[in-house]
């Protein structure tokens, strides 16, 4: 099988590395939760103005299924 070097350390590929960034994590869970009241262009702004990068920030906002759970 073939490895991805990530952050230093070594992942079989299809395997996820565990998460690091509790806060980030936080952050977008709250940005998510508000997504009904709120609407996604203020959970973008949110997210945005909290420095969480936007390659983060599109995917769990726009994919929800590829956000890990956790």
């Amino acid at each position: 099988m073939m490895n991805d070097t990530m952050n230093g350390t070594s992942a079989t590929v299809g395997q996820r590395q565990q998460r690091t960034d509790m806060r980030t994590r936080d952050l977008v869970n709250q940005a998510v939760a508000s997504i009904p009241t709120l609407g996604l262009q203020r959970a973008a702004e949110f997210l945005a103005s909290m420095n969480v990068p936007a390659e983060i920030a599109v995917r769990t906002l726009v994919y929800p299924h590829r956000r890990r759970i956790a």
